[in-house]
This record gives structure tokens, C-alpha cells and sequence, in this order.
């Protein structure tokens, strides 16, 4: 015969572990998010700097009449320092203590200002305003769809991936033979495919959540979800600046 004081410790006991579990998944995503927003911020303050100093731009950029017209040898090497970076991470994260990853987003956050700068170069200051809060309410959107929704996103993910990988090759062909209509198409591709990306990634923060829950681990989970949806807005903001950006 069944213990009714037993039954009724051990469901106060689960309903504890999920209000603990529930609580720590909030405050984990609230540092995810807050990671995230401080990398959009120091590279808002990076891109603004440059573009208010003809100095420090004069470090990354070449120009000609007032205008930005190319990188140099500085300014390549600071648009794909963030890849490098990333790369290496990936590599390592498993061995990277808590303030080496710090460490590595807070340079990624950074140097990706020298590429978004250039956005405040070409495009008009109301026009990126707007885009970027019309980014962030999609962002804000998807993000809340990814958290909330009980569909598996992981074979959505697989499709995202690959489409990436398409994007990034169609982007390097377009680089070196450049075309409208192929412009066209990959910024298209590209609101998509990192729309989609938002979600995936909430959802997958979330579950990485589930298994770091109660680690040592799971501060460094948190900066690696903010550098993913970091990345994910960044992209986002810059698809979007083709199609609503205003051109000075």
C-alpha cells in the first residue's frame, strides 16, 4: 500500500527541483541576452568612433574625397580577426576557462564595430537607426518564438546550416564577379536564413541549458549563446541595411 505522506514528499520535492531548474533557466537567459546587448553596445561604440574620428578611421580605411573607397592592410585584418577568432574557439572551447572566452567575445564584439562602421559611411544615420530597431523587433519576435514553441528546431537547424554555407560561398563568388540580381538573391537568403537562425539558436541555448544546469560550465554556455545570437542580429541588421538603408 502506497505511502500517501512518501507520495506527497516526493511531489513536493519535484515541484521544488522544477522551480529551481525554472528559476535558473530565466536567469541564465536574462545573462544571455545581457552579454549580448553589451556586444551590441561596445561595437555601437567602436563603429560610432571611427566614423566621428577621421583619425582613427584614417587606421582601417582608405579615402578619397571624404569618402570611404577601400580597407587597408589594418582594415582587412580587423574584418576577418572576428573568424579567426571564432575559429580557434571552436577548436578550443572545451579547455577555454570562463575569462579566455570573456576574453575572446569581447574582441569579436569589437572588432566587428570596424565592419559595421562602414554601414555609417555609406548609409544615412536615420536609415540605420530604423533599421536596426525594426532589427531588433524581429529579433525580439523569433528569439521569444525560439524559447517558447515545443517543436524541435534541430533538423530546421541542419537546413539553416547548409544554406549558410551556401550564402557565405554565393558572398565570396559575388565578391570577386559582382552582380545585381546575385546581390538581390543572397540578401534575401541572408534575412532568412538568419531569421531562422534566431529561433534555432534560443531553442538550442535553452536545451544546452538543460545539460550545463548545475555545472561549472554554464556561465561559459551562456557567453557562447550570446555570441551566437550576436552574430545572428549582426547579420540580420546588415542583410536588412540592403533592402530599408538609405544611401548618403
Amino acid at each position: 500500500m502506497a505511502n500517501p505522506n512518501f507520495d506527497t514528499v516526493n511531489r513536493a520535492g519535484t515541484v521544488a527541483v522544477q522551480a529551481s531548474f525554472d528559476a535558473g533557466l530565466r536567469a541564465h537567459m536574462v545573462r544571455v541576452y545581457n552579454y549580448m546587448a553589451s556586444g551590441l553596445a561596445l561595437s555601437g561604440i567602436v563603429a560610432f568612433g571611427l566614423f566621428s574620428s577621421a583619425d582613427l578611421a584614417s587606421l582601417f580605411f582608405e579615402f578619397q574625397a571624404g569618402n570611404v573607397v577601400d580597407l587597408n592592410v589594418l582594415g582587412w585584418i580587423a574584418i576577418f580577426a572576428p573568424l579567426g577568432l571564432l575559429l580557434l574557439t571552436s577548436v578550443r572551447a572545451a579547455t577555454m576557462s570562463v575569462g579566455a572566452v570573456q576574453a575572446v567575445y569581447w574582441a569579436v564584439t569589437a572588432l566587428m564595430g570596424v565592419s559595421l562602421s562602414l554601414l555609417l559611411f555609406r548609409y544615412t544615420g536615420a536609415s540605420v537607426a530604423r533599421t536596426f530597431f525594426v532589427t531588433a523587433g524581429a529579433f525580439g519576435a523569433l528569439s521569444l518564438y525560439g524559447y517558447t514553441t515545443r517543436r524541435d528546431l534541430s533538423a530546421f537547424g541542419k537546413f539553416l546550416f547548409m544554406g549558410l554555407i551556401g550564402l557565405i560561398l554565393a558572398s565570396l563568388l559575388n565578391m570577386f564577379w559582382p552582380s545585381g540580381p546575385m546581390s538581390f538573391i543572397i540578401s534575401v537568403a541572408g534575412v532568412l536564413i538568419f531569421s531562422g537562425l534566431i529561433a534555432y539558436d534560443t531553442q538550442k541555448i535553452r536545451q544546452q541549458y538543460t545539460e550545463a544546469w548545475g555545472t561549472e560550465v554554464a556561465e561559459k554556455v551562456a557567453i557562447f549563446g550570446a555570441l551566437s545570437l550576436y552574430l545572428d542580429f549582426v547579420n540580420l541588421f546588415q542583410f536588412l541595411m540592403m533592402f530599408l538603408g538609405q544611401r548618403r
